[in-house]
């Protein structure tokens, strides 16, 4: 019974995101998250060892989390049935970033249009490297690669732990906020994001291989050149630092046949990356908007999977 509330409520959460996003009202779990990350990153960097207190920052914002949405639908499920689908529904909307990373993405695209400056200063909304002195084609690149990273962490893997229920949606994306505000490999960060960078590498490790094959699906559904990705994900998934991320860029990679990746500054040091996919062409503003196809038509292949195996389970 829990397990179909799950998938009903995965089909609704999804359906709310594409409509409604993350309205500007509303405001996201995922800043109470980042709250207590600060506070508590704070708490510890004065309390000994940073390796240490690494696994204590990661397992209480991962725990506390799980455990206010466990209390909450514990709630939900006294008052009825019907009061906990709307309650997991609302979750899952609330952990899926599908059309929040696509708005930012087509925001980049916009500014384009108006100045290089504008451009840089939008980009730098989504991405982590210094984008002061970025080309248009590498501002091209990079939200790209966004796009194609987020397809992963931000749509695929939430959507295949709700399935799961909200409670493992949100013990993950807690774990994603984590690696996205501590888990750097500079000095700053290394020992205290340590940790929470290994546990997102484990829970996206399979959702991220298959995002690669969705998106191949995804580059056959959109006309764009499948064969190549499927090469070029072959070719190119280990070339990245993350044993995860390449695997989305690849397949974007080969689907719109440019190249992505090499070595971006990050907090004004260098830092050396593989290339990924070959620079068969330049990099033009319509790659955007390419890779947010994507990014929605791997998510549909996903729940069209999901439905058919629901559909032979019954």
């Amino acid at each position: 019974m829990y397990l179909r509330l799950s998938f009903l409520s995965l089909l609704l959460g999804f359906l709310l995101d594409c409509c409604l996003g993350d309205p500007a009202w509303l405001y996201h779990p995922v800043r109470l998250i980042g709250a207590f990350i600060s506070k508590m990153e704070t708490f510890l960097r004065h309390r000994g060892n940073l390796r240490r207190n690494a696994v204590w920052l990661t397992l209480s914002t991962v725990s506390l989390t799980m455990l206010v949405v466990s209390i909450l639908l514990f709630v939900l499920s006294r008052l009825g049935t019907i009061p906990l689908l709307i309650g997991m529904s609302l979750l899952d909307w609330m952990g899926i970033a599908a059309r929040s990373m696509i708005t930012e993405a087509k925001g980049v695209k916009h500014a384009l249009s108006i100045s290089l400056d504008s451009a840089r200063t939008q980009v730098a909304r989504i991405v982590g490297r210094d984008t002061q002195c970025l080309s248009r084609e590498e501002i091209i690149c990079a939200t790209v690669e966004t796009v194609a990273e987020n397809t992963t962490d931000g749509v695929i893997s939430p959507m295949l732990y709700a399935l799961l229920g909200p409670v493992a949606l949100w013990g993950f994306k807690a774990a994603s906020t984590l690696d996205s505000m501590v888990g750097y490999l500079d000095d700053h960060y290394r020992d205290i994001g340590w940790f929470s960078a290994r546990l997102d590498d484990v829970l996206n490790f399979i959702p991220a291989r298959l995002t690669a094959l969705l998106m191949i699906c995804a580059s056959a559904v959109a006309g764009l050149d499948f064969k190549n990705a499927a090469r070029i994900v072959s070719r190119d998934h280990a070339n990245h630092l993350s044993p995860n991320c390449a695997w989305s860029e690849a397949a974007a990679a080969g689907a719109l046949h440019i190249q992505l990746g090499g070595t971006h500054t990050y907090f004004g040091k260098p830092i050396e990356k593989p290339t990924i996919g070959d620079p068969d062409r330049a990099p033009a503003s319509t790659d955007i908007t390419a890779s947010c196809i994507l990014l929605y038509l791997s998510a549909i292949c996903l729940l069209l999977i999901l439905t058919l195996i629901e559909v032979i389970l019954l």
